[in-house]
């Protein structure tokens, strides 16, 4: 299955990311960016040390994923990032007009035995709190889905696929 859509794999910390994003990626046969690597080095210290990003610490990042999303424009291609805010979203968009999301939802327990089994991340699970306050789901007007967690990452890619074939053809 190919599609010409920029998907941007949303969600909290600890939602898969990070493992569904390269799954969607091969099983839509498009290239895979990770998000965390457009963090410049002093967001990822921030966040290292349990200090929450703030909105103008977002913005050069933002801005990275969107250059990288218009790149694939009409090509395809899926990256993560954690998308939690409208105003990421529209920034986003207004890079890459054509973009669509996937917000990984799930329950707040799971997604944080599923944060504390992680090995090497840097984003430690005091600050999933913070994301979740944060955290504006996508509203009807955007261009996207929700695909709930449940499950293991083959049967969470699953969905993901089946909802993208149910998109429209993207605005470019």
């Amino acid at each position: 299955m190919n599609t010409p859509h920029v998907v941007v794999v949303m969600g909290v910390a600890g939602t898969g990311k990070t493992t569904i994003g390269p799954l969607l990626a091969a099983r839509l046969g498009v290239p895979y960016a990770e998000g965390d690597d457009f963090h410049p080095p002093a967001n990822i210290a921030k966040m290292s040390a349990g200090t929450p990003l703030t909105d103008e610490d977002r913005l050069p990042w933002l801005d990275a994923i969107g250059a990288w999303a218009q790149g694939r424009a009409r090509l395809g291609g899926v990256v993560s990032c954690s998308a939690l805010k409208r105003s990421y979203r529209d920034r986003l968009r207004a890079a890459a007009p054509g973009v669509v999301f996937v917000h990984l939802t799930g329950d707040r327990a799971l997604i944080e035995d599923r944060m504390s089994h992680r090995q090497g991340h840097f984003m430690p699970t005091a600050l999933l709190d913070s994301q979740f306050a944060t955290l504006q789901p996508l509203a009807a007007d955007e261009a996207g889905i929700g695909v709930d967690v449940a499950g293991g990452p083959e049967e969470i890619t699953e969905r993901a696929a089946h909802a993208l074939r149910e998109l429209p053809e993207p605005v470019q």
